[in-house]
């Protein structure tokens, strides 16, 4: 008879809590797996805020950005295809930091110089073969010196050979969404079909910033490498807005007679970082004056606006049909930063956009709804909302779990 219960308890119980469909199931406590695939940034905006360049740029592309949102401010022939030199080497640079972030690469483990890399023309740190250097030193020399042979001593170290390191480039730059860009090579010197955009090197750039451990290395100005036979090579940062822009702590250069002049840059004051992408100036001197122009302008007329913080309560409760609780209260499931012009803060407007009620069972975290954002009728972001609480269905399904849970705890 005690048998017969239990089979019916279970089979009523298992009707009240039906096994998870494929997808469902909480794995919340079960660590996740290293994923193969490094992670990428939210997609940067897909329209500027103006219509066309505030300032009158003497170049063939400009893109200006605030990084953390990845709003375009403003942009000139953003997605024309074109060669950009040594800018090229924001790929391989960000390869390198995935690598080291990863723990495929350390910062202290040796590379033997090999004779191709040796023999890169271009700028070069005057790598020997079978000269021994560290990771971190080359990735160094890559970064500040912009050197070619650094750039692909590291290339064989991470993938065998520089052809395999152009396929990880090309690859990633799929997966970042690279679409006007093809690489040829890792270091950007003159090469039939390498190409890429304004827009595309705002996107790997972007995402090489957001490694904090590229600006240990950007923001050197000045540094001696030794080979260790007596030699020593003294390293200048390419990037001369380190010194001519405050806030200016990153950027490659980049300058052949095909590509022209370019640079792409970053720089920081309080909490905005705005990226600078200049692209076929005339003279080294004017890629930097117009980059100094471009950040000029996006530090005087905008900022970052909190709009809103995960967490915040929404409303009041939200009706429950068929609940334990006749409500349930509602947060904000995420948080909101706009990058808006300067006194433009009351055109920001917030809707809600919740049902009427919701039906038991509820969960924490379920989705309920969202709060549209929007500056002059022109929606610009949603944000989520969802329940704060669990709540129950009622009826015959709690009062079956008393009784079980009550017959159980005897046993």
């Amino acid at each position: 008879m005690r048998k017969q219960l239990i089979a019916l308890l279970l089979t009523a119980l298992l009707c009240v809590f039906p096994a998870a469909k494929a997808g469902e199931l909480d794995l919340s406590t079960v660590p996740a797996p290293q994923q193969s695939v490094p992670e990428v940034l939210s997609p940067i905006s897909e329209a500027p805020l103006l219509d066309s360049p505030p300032i009158h740029p003497d170049c063939a592309a400009v893109m200006l950005l605030e990084a953390d949102s990845g709003q375009i401010i403003f942009e000139m022939n953003a997605d024309s295809p074109r060669p950009v030199a040594s800018v090229t080497k924001v790929m391989t640079i960000l390869l390198t930091l995935e690598q080291l972030a990863s723990g495929r690469l350390s910062p202290q483990s040796e590379v033997v110089v090999s004779e191709s890399a040796a023999g890169m023309g271009g700028s070069q740190v005057l790598l020997d073969v079978g000269e021994r250097q560290s990771v971190a030193t080359l990735l160094k020399c890559m970064i500040v010196g912009s050197a070619n042979d650094a750039a692909v001593a590291l290339a064989e170290a991470m993938y065998g050979s520089e052809a395999l390191c152009v396929e990880a480039m090309n690859r990633r730059a799929g997966e970042l969404g690279m679409t006007g860009t093809h690489f040829v090579n890792c270091t950007g010197l003159p090469a039939q079909g390498q190409q890429t955009t304004a827009r595309d090197v705002a996107v790997m750039s972007r995402q090489m910033f957001s490694h904090e451990a590229y600006f240990d290395y950007s923001t050197v100005w000045m540094e001696d490498i030794d080979h260790g036979d007596g030699r020593v090579t003294q390293l200048v940062n390419t990037n001369k807005l380190l010194k001519l822009y405050e806030g200016c702590d990153g950027g490659k250069t980049g300058s052949t007679n095909e590509a022209g002049y370019c640079v792409s840059a970053t720089a920081r004051r309080g909490d905005m970082r705005l990226i600078a992408v200049v692209l076929g100036a005339s003279a080294g001197k004017e890629r930097f004056a117009i980059a100094r122009q471009m950040f000029d302008y996006g530090f005087a007329g905008y900022r970052r606006y909190p709009v809103a913080s995960k967490g915040t309560r929404v409303r009041g409760q939200l009706p429950v049909s068929g609940g334990a609780q006749d409500g349930v209260e509602l947060l904000l499931g995420g948080d909101l930063t706009l990058l808006i012009a300067k006194g433009d803060e009351q055109r920001v407007q917030l809707t809600s956009e919740l049902p009427q009620s919701v039906a038991a069972p509820v969960r924490a975290g379920q989705l309920i709804g969202h709060v549209a954002v929007s500056m002059d009728g022109r929606d610009v972001a949603r944000i989520p909302v969802v329940a704060a609480a669990d709540v129950e269905g009622k009826g015959f399904g709690i009062a079956l779990r008393r009784i079980w849970e009550n017959w159980a705890g005897k046993f």
